[in-house]
């Protein structure tokens, strides 16, 4: 008679240790000395592997698309790309649990989207639950879209100061005093900036709501303008109107567009 024990047992399902799924991770965070505290932290974790770890954002934005971690440890406050703009870059189909030193509108935006976050400096039953949540959630999208999250998390007056853009394995910085305009075109925007131009996947909602409306409009369905690159407003045919810019660039306005640019012209005036 052949007991429990002398049965066949399934084999091992592979990247799982003693029943918990293995994760690969990456850590990014700027200081050292974090990351250090964070690897220490993670030890008793045998079903965590940390197979990468990046300083700033653009080691990040190359090096995690190379290695597609299960989970990633993303830091918000760096310096040349912050956490919001790697996201953007690199997309969120892995678990991300952000670090983060930010105030209490940005921890709002963060539970708000359903994204897990500690809050530095953080225990260690906090990094449990945090590390519970995105087991959950391995194999599905973060909750946030990345340009939504960094609206949201922005405090109220505040707008973004440059756009990022990934080309190829570059990240092109466009400072938004740069931008002469940007086109809708399906998900994506097409910026133009100083004689160039550049794709980015991105609404054209989700860029508008990112610019300042005193210097940025919507002068169509789409396309978006910067005020200062305007020249001449003029009729196009007996219903539209065309806006030309510096670079004698000409773009179409929408008849909402020419009310909303009627109306800043006449406040310059």
């Amino acid at each position: 008679m052949t007991s429990e024990n002398d049965k066949p047992q399934p084999a091992p399902v592979p990247g799982q240790i003693t029943g918990k799924m293995k994760l690969r991770a990456v850590i990014v965070e700027d200081e050292e000395l974090a990351r250090q505290i964070l690897r220490e932290m993670l030890r008793p974790h045998a079903e965590i592997e940390i197979v990468g770890e990046c300083a700033n954002g653009f080691e990040a934005v190359k090096l995690v698309p190379e290695l597609k971690p299960d989970l990633l440890f993303l830091d918000v406050q760096m310096p040349k790309l912050d956490g919001f703009e790697v996201l953007e870059l690199i997309g969120n189909d892995m678990a991300i649990i952000f670090v983060t030193a930010y105030d209490e509108h940005a921890l709002r935006a963060f539970e708000v989207h359903a994204v897990d976050y500690l809050l530095k400096p953080f225990a260690v039953q906090r990094l449990e639950s945090a590390l519970e949540r995105a087991r959950r959630r391995l194999g599905q999208k973060s909750g946030a879209d990345p340009a939504e999250l960094m609206a949201a998390a922005r405090p109220a007056g505040r707008y973004a100061e440059r756009v990022v853009v990934k080309d190829g394995a570059k990240v092109q910085i466009i400072p938004v005093e740069k931008l002469d305009y940007a086109e809708a075109q399906d998900d994506y925007v097409s910026l133009a900036s100083q004689g160039r131009k550049h794709m980015k996947q991105q609404t054209i909602s989700s860029l508008e709501g990112s610019l300042d409306p005193r210097k940025f409009l919507r002068i169509h369905r789409s396309y978006i303008v910067n005020l200062e690159c305007v020249t001449r407003l003029e009729p196009y045919s007996k219903d539209s109107h065309v806006v030309t810019l510096a670079d004698g660039t000409r773009l179409p306005v929408s008849r909402s567009g020419y009310g909303r640019l009627r109306a800043f012209l006449d406040q310059q005036a």
